[in-house]
């Protein structure tokens, strides 16, 4: 099937949203226990974890740790926000950073000025968005990015996104003071769904969403570690306590380019594989057998997948074993722990 489908369903009784593209899985969100990222909390600070840079909070739910000891007085409240979902047996990563966030518009309170992504090239485009903002905002003092998908939005719905977060953003600020408190929930995959996957789509909400465009089939085959590759060969994933391993191998092709050929469909695959199956942290790949000169290449590859997925990572580097190693934010919880 051509062109992008967002479902919006639930599973084993969790929120959960798909975006299918020209028929394949593409991306997959599902809720799960605990704070949503995004969640405000008025938090009181606790003590500072030695060795480790930062402070120890107290929220509602449970202990937080901010990467942060300037200008933080033991038992003093403080805004924050979660950044990610906790790892087993740690505590909940906050940022005292606050941003707003809404389909068109980013509110940034602690970042003054008024910015457009970069992804909008057009000049008179970005002159329209930025007269847009300066009327909403009219003496309001804040900072303000427009996103990409502004560029298609109607000025009415460019203006109440903006609006809406900037009151949301005055309201939380005006209640610093005061016990530790939720003031702000994270959004759930089907707001998150409407929020960040802004291509033209077909919405699909009915019951059976997932069943009816092929997700259910897709997320258990996430089950299986491993995944065929476009042009022959398979990528492995597993993840271990210390980090995610991914093996990658020519199958049946014993040809002097295999191994290239598999790295380099894995480079491209590999984005999509960790954002369906939820994983971030340290990532170590094992290539298949490619000559030192075909590195570059395979670099140059991997570098352009990730820079078009949404999920912060960083190309660390090749081993003393050969191995090339990526740190990736771990955004979303492992498929395995949500879905049992």
């Amino acid at each position: 099937m051509k062109g992008a489908v967002i479902a919006l369903d639930t599973i084993q009784g969790h929120e959960a949203a798909a975006l299918i593209e020209d028929g394949r899985l593409n991306d997959l969100l599902i809720d799960c226990a605990g704070p949503r990222p995004g969640t405000i909390y008025r938090a009181r600070i606790g003590r500072p974890a030695k060795g480790q840079g930062g402070m120890f909070l107290d929220t509602p739910d449970g202990t937080a740790f901010l990467r942060q000891t300037r200008g933080l007085s033991p038992g003093a409240p403080l805004l924050v926000q979660v950044t990610g979902h906790a790892e087993p047996g740690k505590a909940l990563p906050v940022t005292a950073k606050l941003l707003f966030k809404s389909r068109y518009a980013i509110v940034t309170p602690g970042a003054p000025g008024i910015n457009v992504s970069r992804q909008i090239r057009d000049d008179d485009m970005r002159d329209r968005l930025l007269e847009i903002a300066h009327a909403t905002l009219d003496g309001v003092k804040t900072g303000l990015i427009l996103r990409s998908a502004a560029a298609d939005a109607d000025e009415d719905a460019i203006a109440e996104d903006i609006r809406a977060m900037a009151e949301l953003a005055t309201q939380v600020l005006g209640d610093a003071e005061g016990p530790p408190e939720k003031l702000v929930d994270g959004d759930g995959p089907h707001a998150l769904a409407w929020r960040d996957w802004t291509v033209p789509a077909t919405l699909v909400q009915e019951p059976g969403a997932f069943a009816d465009h092929g997700v259910t089939d897709a997320i258990e085959a996430l089950r299986n570690p491993e995944s065929p590759l476009p042009g022959g060969g398979s990528i492995v994933v597993e993840p271990t306590r210390a980090l995610v391993a991914v093996d990658i191998n020519t199958g049946g092709d014993t040809s002097p380019a295999a191994g290239l050929k598999a790295n380099i469909a894995a480079a491209r695959e590999l984005p999509r594989q960790l954002r369906l199956r939820g994983l971030g942290g340290q990532i170590t790949l094992d290539l298949a057998p490619m000559a030192k000169k075909d590195r570059r290449g395979f670099e140059t590859a991997l570098k352009a997948a990730l820079r078009r997925d949404s999920i912060e990572t960083t190309a660390v580097g090749w081993t003393p074993l050969g191995h090339f190693e990526l740190q990736r934010k771990r955004e979303r919880v492992p498929i395995r722990e949500v879905l049992k």
